[in-house]
């Protein structure tokens, strides 16, 4: 059973023993930061049902919740919030049962609706760098988190060599490459169309500095 659930039961168990009182429901929110404990119970909700003091219901409420639930260490009461702190061998033996189950967490698919992730697409002209690598993780983890969520994920990328920037290094390795290749450079494809990229780049700017010396414009 979750926690959660373990202390909702407690504190209706809770309130029905100091208070005769059927509660409907309980209410939790995160601890805030500068509170000590792991979860908060509010209290001021329950008082539509109990009569009292907040602080005073929290108090015997906490009391009552830590004698019950082995889960929990300590508690403390701020006003009308009771913040209840658990023990270290409820998070290790919550971290085992993760570790335990392969899927935890995993939903099963429930239609046939898809989602596609497009991730890494590197430029058809310069060479892979760290960003790749961080880009594949980046867009692997969030296709496989999708997943796991119960949807069917379809992985791809855009490799486009159609656009201007490969037609520069084309044209550049037409001028000036002199039939290498890859093999006989010993450069990897990648860096080879890179280089090329360059030499572009290179040979452009030097031709318009010279229609500049010559007056054409």
């Amino acid at each position: 059973m979750h926690i959660l659930k373990k202390i909702e039961q407690a504190v209706i168990q809770g309130v029905q023993t100091h208070f005769g009182q059927e509660l409907a429901q309980v209410e939790f929110v995160p601890t805030r930061k500068d509170f000590e404990g792991d979860i908060t119970v509010v209290v001021f909700s329950m008082l539509k049902t109990i009569k009292g003091n907040p602080e005073q219901i929290g108090q015997l409420l906490g009391a009552y919740i830590k004698e019950a639930l082995t889960e929990v260490s300590a508690f403390n009461v701020v006003k009308g919030f009771l913040n209840l702190s658990f023990t270290d061998t409820y998070f290790l033996d919550a971290f085992s049962e993760t570790l335990s189950e392969p899927h935890f967490g995993y939903v099963l698919p429930t239609s046939n609706e898809a989602v596609m992730v497009e991730y890494s697409s590197p430029n058809t002209n310069k060479p892979l760098h760290l960003g790749h690598v961080r880009n594949n993780l980046l867009g692997y983890s969030v296709a496989k988190i999708i997943e796991a969520s119960g949807k069917k994920v379809i992985k791809t990328q855009i490799i486009n060599d159609r656009g201007i920037h490969i037609c520069k290094s084309m044209l550049a390795w037409q001028r000036f490459g002199g039939g290498e290749t890859p093999e006989s450079t010993g450069l990897k494809g990648d860096a080879l169309v890179g280089k090329y990229y360059v030499a572009f780049d290179k040979a452009y700017k030097e031709e318009i500095a010279q229609m500049v010396v010559t007056g054409v414009s």
